[in-house]
């Protein structure tokens, strides 16, 4: 599971994706990505996301996101990509 960190707008989106998310989507069947720690955020995150998806969908993965804060969801309204990141609940500490 790839797990967003507590800040990521723009002035840090580019490394985290370059560093973290590139290498962290799993081999299988899901990718899940857990948005519970996101705290500050732009639409830089939704970028992220979008990437992760794109990536997932391209190795014939499914894609949903976790423990998203409701701030992120509206703004993923806002941008019309809200079906695009589809948010499966909260995380689940056995996860």
């Amino acid at each position: 599971m790839l797990k967003l960190p507590a800040v990521l707008t723009h002035a840090v989106a580019s490394e985290f994706f370059r560093t973290v998310a590139k290498d962290a989507l799993p081999v299988g069947k899901a990718v899940r990505v857990d948005a519970g720690a996101l705290q500050q955020f732009d639409s830089s995150a939704l970028a992220v996301l979008l990437e992760c998806r794109r990536q997932a969908l391209a190795a014939g993965m499914t894609f949903a996101v976790l423990g998203a804060p409701q701030r992120l969801l509206q703004l993923a309204d806002v941008y019309g990509v809200a079906d695009l990141i589809p948010a499966a609940g909260p995380v689940s500490p056995a996860l």
